[in-house]
């Protein structure tokens, strides 16, 4: 009895272990690491393109969001005309509520960080001109012109 009491104590001990490591190791990251938000994210600030099909039709990106605190997370990105697009889709998420009290924002790409402003779109035809873009890139993308509300944003120089 005294042993299988260890056993599940060590086991206790070693599982409170490894969710350290990942917090500590998440904590050390310049920013989020998989579902996880992250904070202030590192890079070289690079001057913001005027047009941004240099990367594609679309990605994946780190934004930051909350400048005073800094929270970032990993999202998609779409370039549509030249233009980056941020859709969070129906859900008003923790980093859609950072823009709305500023809508400053920063970027990582690779090592570059652009410092740009999230502008939100509200022209039901240009959610739609971008909803055609966002659910061609996975039958899984749901399109925001058949949403209620949306928070789709489109990046924008400061």
């Amino acid at each position: 009895m005294l042993l299988r009491s260890f056993g599940m104590l060590w086991l206790r001990g070693l599982a409170v272990l490894l969710l350290l490591l990942v917090v500590v190791l998440a904590g050390a990251c310049n920013g989020p690491v998989g579902l996880m938000s992250g904070g202030k994210l590192e890079g070289e600030v690079k001057p913001v393109p005027e047009n941004w099909a240099f990367l594609g039709e679309s990605g994946q990106m780190q934004l930051e969001t909350k400048p005073g605190a800094p929270y970032s997370v990993n999202v998609n990105y779409t370039i549509l005309d030249g233009t980056m697009y941020v859709n969070a889709g129906d859900t008003e998420t923790v980093w859609v509520k950072n823009i709305a009290a500023n809508p400053a924002v920063r970027l990582r790409i690779g090592d570059a960080i652009y410092e740009l402003r999230a502008e939100r779109v509200t022209d039901p035809a240009e959610i739609a001109h971008f909803g055609k873009a966002w659910t061609a890139q996975s039958m899984f993308m749901r399109d925001p012109s058949q949403f209620e509300e949306v928070w789709v944003y489109r990046m924008q120089p400061r």
